[in-house]
Order: C-alpha cells, then sequence, then structure tokens
C-alpha cells in the first residue's frame, strides 16, 4: 500500500497489466454481479435531474427499471448504486449490435444529450474507491470475467494505473495522478519476497 494524501493506494493497481478487451468479454460487467454500479453521493441528483435527457438513449427494459425502482437504489449493503433489470443488468445499459454492452448515459453524453458522462465507478473499472472516516482506499477489483483485460494489459505492458490515467485524474486530480507515476517507479524497483 502506498498513501497520497488522504488516499491509501493498493500496488495492485501500479503493478497489474489491464486493459478492457470489449470484444472478448463484451461488457460483461455491466451485466454481472450482485448489484448495479456504485454510485458517489454527489453523483445521485445528478441522475434524477438527467433522466428525462437520457431517457431516449436508453432500452424499453432500463427505463421501466428505473421508472418502478427509481434512478438509484440502495443495495444489500446499503450502498448507493444503479438499479438492475429483472435482477441482471444495469437499468442504464444499452446493447450494441454485435451484444456488446454500452452504457445509456455515455451514448447521450456523447449525442450530446448530458454532460455527465457517466457514474465515476463505471469509469474506474477495475478500481473500487470506498470512503473511510479516515481515509479513502483505492483498490484493484480483481474479477475472473476480466481475465481478457489483464491478458491484454500484458501484452501491451499498460498498468492498471496507465490504462485509467483519465478517470483517475477526473476523480483525484492530476497531481494526485503525478505523485502516484512517481510512486509507480518506486513500487516497480521495489521486490516482493
Amino acid at each position: 500500500m502506498i498513501q497520497i494524501d488522504d488516499t491509501i493506494i493498493s500496488t495492485d493497481i501500479l503493478r497489474k497489466e489491464f486493459v478492457c478487451n470489449i470484444q472478448k468479454c463484451k461488457g460483461i460487467c455491466c451485466v454481472e454481479g450482485d448489484s448495479g454500479a456504485p454510485l458517489d453521493e454527489e453523483e445521485l441528483p445528478i441522475l434524477e435531474e438527467i433522466f428525462t435527457d437520457i431517457k431516449p438513449f436508453l432500452r424499453p427494459e432500463g427505463i421501466k427499471a428505473i421508472e418502478e425502482q427509481g434512478t438509484y437504489v440502495k443495495d444489500d449493503d446499503g450502498d448507493w448504486v444503479t438499479p438492475l433489470v429483472d435482477g441482471a443488468e444495469c437499468a442504464y445499459v444499452i446493447f450494441d449490435e454485435k451484444g456488446i454492452t454500452k452504457c445509456g448515459i455515455e451514448k447521450a453524453y456523447e449525442e450530446g444529450a448530458t454532460d455527465f458522462q457517466k457514474p465515476i465507478s463505471c469509469h474506474l473499472y477495475p478500481v473500487r474507491v470506498d470512503k473511510y472516516k479516515a481515509f479513502t482506499a483505492v483498490n484493484y477489483h480483481k474479477w475472473d470475467i476480466c481475465s481478457d483485460a489483464c491478458t491484454l494489459g500484458q501484452e501491451l505492458n499498460v498498468t492498471v494505473a496507465e490504462f485509467l490515467k483519465e478517470p483517475l485524474i477526473k476523480k483525484f486530480g492530476q497531481e494526485w495522478y503525478d505523485q502516484l507515476m512517481i510512486a509507480k517507479d518506486e513500487v516497480k524497483n521495489f521486490k516482493l519476497f
């Protein structure tokens, strides 16, 4: 673990290689799991506010789930998450002609219908951020369904931190990311026994 300001970061983010391989996994991370995508507290009113703007980009099943459950829900752990369609995929998921999942919110963003790209937890995946009273934990979430992403990351020699440069900067700032990259060089030279 390393510390930057009030964040405690797993060195796996600096050691593990990862590049999403959407052609292989088809975006299954938006379909599998116990609950929807984690949401930051400040994202909740945004989802309420933009729903009518993004609605034309969503599937009827997703719209129905959102209208019945709300733009966000609390999961069994008491965390705010996106609602699901029949306990499966995220209600904001859309599918392209090849069956690859996409984010309906991001599609609306790309089309200029909203300035909110998508929940930061989705943008940061496979990094998970957990806030505690004294610090924020930044961890790599290893999931078997992302094995193709790990393989591609190894082939391209791209770490999780490098792959997620843009969202990490969006979440924590450029100075934080620069410090992370300095730590990367130090961690790389440190041998585990």
